[in-house]
């Protein structure tokens, strides 16, 4: 199955909104390895240089295709409160080198 990267910085000022989110965000990810399509390989908050604060999201997910992504997208409680601005979407192709392998899939 395919893999995609989604980037999603969060709209100015909603770092509120988004520690008050969080919770039901995470328990959105952690359902869907059992509701499927998409299975969430890796998941985490972005952050300000000095790790101070979050900024947006960054997720590489196992999809069938992107429409999936995108109902994932749509779905998630950073979407529908407003907590994400600006999301892209890619396609990625995993490359590794063997000896650094950091990543099980």
């Amino acid at each position: 199955m395919p893999l995609f990267v989604l980037h999603a910085k969060d709209h100015p000022g909603a770092l509120p909104r988004r520690l008050e989110l969080y919770a039901a965000h995470r328990s959105f990810l952690e359902r869907q390895d059992d509701i499927g399509p998409v299975r969430i390989i890796m998941a985490g908050p972005l952050q300000t240089d000095d790790g101070d604060y979050m900024t947006g999201s960054l997720l590489i997910l196992e999809a069938p295709d992107r429409k999936a992504v995108d109902r994932l997208v749509a779905e998630d409680p950073f979407t529908q409160e407003g907590v994400w601005g600006e999301v892209s979407v890619s396609r990625f192709h995993r490359r590794r080198h063997p000896a650094r392998d950091i990543l099980t899939l």
